[in-house]
């Protein structure tokens, strides 16, 4: 089937399972995970087959502890040719750590990952891209680290991450790294999030596309999309306590968002973080 535009653009997976995302941090401390009945591994194999079925690589940002916990899935993931990056060890957001700690949670995560696949581990991405305005020294510690390229800043305005006036591109940071924002689309004046997670469950798929394809064309510059292995699992358990606002981010479409998946993956072309940004 022809693609709807040639360019390669990137997919990305945040490996992290359902207990674990930011919007139920509230109601589930990291003490609790043990509580719940993990999903993550089968989730991420049900992507990965799908991946096969339609030859893309993807880049995943593997959870520490995940990676602890799953072993085998990071090597299997690795041995089907896809890329792995790090999103630091216990899904804390970077503004609510100090840098030593910073530090420790995502050499932690790094180091791990890399004694898994036996390779150097080249990307990160904070969680809810938790990289801002005040805690700019979280890419110093990343050089530090060995990383060459963040995936960690959304230029939206939202309430609980955002850094609008930051660059809506890949481009190369003062502490020599390479950052690669969310996509944003300008429209009316005003950056659009189109960059996938609960923005893409929650547009009818004919938008996303379309949003997409006038990215593409008018910006010249590749795309990357970002979900979760749990975005594609409308049977998980129920989380109790939440907000109504986080229960409606978290659920919205959960049983539509494979199949949107799989027309995104027949409609453009795809590839790997480090191939599209030409990271090495």
């Amino acid at each position: 089937m022809t693609k709807l535009s040639p360019t390669i653009n990137a997919m990305t997976v945040d490996v992290e399972d359902f207990f674990q995302v930011s919007a139920f941090d509230k109601v589930i401390s990291p003490d609790n995970w043990q509580d719940y009945q993990p999903r993550v591994a089968d989730n991420t194999y049900r992507l990965m087959d799908l991946f096969d079925k339609h030859q893309v690589k993807s880049t995943f940002f593997v959870l520490g502890w995940v990676a602890e916990r799953f072993p085998e899935l990071i090597k299997d993931i690795h041995a089907r040719g896809h890329e792995i990056a790090s999103h630091g060890y216990a899904h804390r957001r970077a503004t609510e750590q100090t840098q030593q700690v910073f530090h420790q949670d995502v050499s932690r995560s790094k180091d791990h990952l890399e004694q898994l696949i036996g390779e150097a581990i080249l990307g990160y991405r904070a969680p809810s891209f938790s990289i801002s305005y005040n805690n700019q020294w979280a890419f110093e510690t990343l050089v530090e680290l060995g990383f060459k390229y963040s995936s960690s800043t959304y230029p939206v305005k939202h309430d609980l991450y955002g850094t609008p006036d930051w660059p809506r591109f890949a481009y190369r940071r003062p502490e020599n790294i390479t950052e690669i924002p969310i996509p944003t689309l300008k429209i009316l004046g005003r950056q659009m999030a189109i960059g996938g997670g609960g923005y893409f469950r929650l547009y009818p798929y004919g938008l996303s596309r379309s949003l997409i394809k006038r990215y593409l064309n008018a910006e010249k510059q590749p795309y990357s999309f970002y979900f979760h292995p749990w975005e594609i699992d409308p049977e998980q358990p129920r989380v109790a306590g939440a907000s109504w606002k986080s229960n409606f981010r978290h659920y919205i479409n959960l049983n539509k968002t494979f199949g949107k998946l799989e027309q995104l993956l027949v409609d453009f072309n795809w590839s790997t973080m480090k191939d599209v940004y030409g990271v090495s």
